[in-house]
């Protein structure tokens, strides 16, 4: 099936089909939903997409090494030559660069997102609170919205890439958001706090009150009532960002729609748990996520059925729809 991919996105070179299977590799083996979604797009989207995904993987892995030896200098200084290595388009022997450099260039995605985005990696080393919703919007930029905005020319749109970008920037915030709350006691574990300290004293909670909860296993009122209110902020980016799907090349939509619908849910089982994220990580069953990924896979097979359909009656141009057209 991966040769399928390449072949289809004229993927030739060998060393670079290799690289592009790392990726692959790494998608499947750690973003497991992501993949899922993944695999709801056309054969010639996918390579760019697990390309992108390895390098947020790499970046990721630097920052949160398990080797607990390595000084955080250490850390920034991997980061620093990752930046220059693609300020340069220095693969180095690395896989994952040589796929992002090379998606990269072909969708002609802009740089500032991949800066924006190692901008955001750096925080991790130092900053471990938030004392308002601007700073944590400033991280999640670069941390998640750049992600939707680096899709964008990979997934298509009907309409100009201008008006689509507010919605991708969204969906990448509101799956970004949802994770800060799901995994408040394992992001404890690493000393971070992805909630806006402000908006959690005005239910009376804090890092303090966090940390006794996590000792515990269990959460109280206080924290329950401030995780709700977040809830709440969470659920609004995910309807604004809902409306981003109809501005999608048809294609693309079943997948975002897919992933949208999927990561919305681990909302649902936060709230069916009454709020309760210490001991206990919420989740989509397997089976949910197999019928979801079932009838968006359904929906995608017919989308582009009909597009290939249309192109054989017509003979028209639908170079709006493939991956390498440029939305002015």
């Amino acid at each position: 099936m991966t040769r399928t991919e390449l072949d289809a996105a004229g993927i030739t070179d060998r060393s670079l089909r290799r690289s592009y299977e790392h990726c692959r590799a790494l998608n499947a083996r750690h973003g497991k939903t992501f993949f899922l979604a993944t695999r709801l797009l056309a054969p010639d989207q996918r390579p760019g997409v697990h390309a992108l995904y390895g390098f947020a993987r790499r970046a990721d892995d630097i920052v949160d090494d398990l080797d607990t030896r390595l000084a955080t200098s250490d850390r920034a200084s991997r980061l620093d030559s990752l930046a220059r290595q693609l300020k340069i388009r220095d693969v180095g022997g690395d896989p994952v660069l040589a796929a992002v450099l090379h998606t990269a260039d072909r969708y002609r995605i802009p740089d500032d997102l991949f800066d924006a985005f190692l901008t955001s990696m750096r925080m991790d080393l130092s900053v471990t609170t938030y004392p308002d919703r601007g700073a944590l919007d400033r991280y999640v930029y670069g941390s998640a919205e750049v992600i939707g905005l680096q899709l964008l020319p990979i997934l298509g749109t009907t309409a100009s890439r201008q008006e689509a970008e507010p919605y991708a920037a969204a969906l990448g915030k509101a799956f970004q958001l949802t994770n800060f709350l799901r995994d408040v006691d394992e992001d404890l574990a690493r000393d971070r706090v992805y909630l806006p300290a402000d908006e959690l004293a005005v239910h009376g909670v804090d890092r303090e009150l966090l940390l006794w909860c996590r000792g515990r296993g269990r959460g109280d009122a206080r924290v329950r009532r401030a995780l709700a209110a977040q809830h709440e902020v969470t659920r609004r980016i995910y309807d604004f960002a809902r409306g981003g799907i109809e501005r999608l090349a048809p294609r693309s939509r079943p997948c975002v729609a897919t992933a949208l619908l999927l990561y919305s849910e681990i909302l649902d089982r936060i709230e069916d748990s009454d709020f309760e994220v210490f001991g206990h990580r919420a989740a989509v069953g397997t089976r949910r996520r197999v019928r979801v990924g079932a009838e968006g896979l359904l929906r995608a097979w017919w989308a582009r059925s009909v597009l290939r359909s249309e192109t054989v009656v017509s003979g028209r141009d639908v170079s709006i729809r493939t991956p390498l057209r440029r939305v002015p």
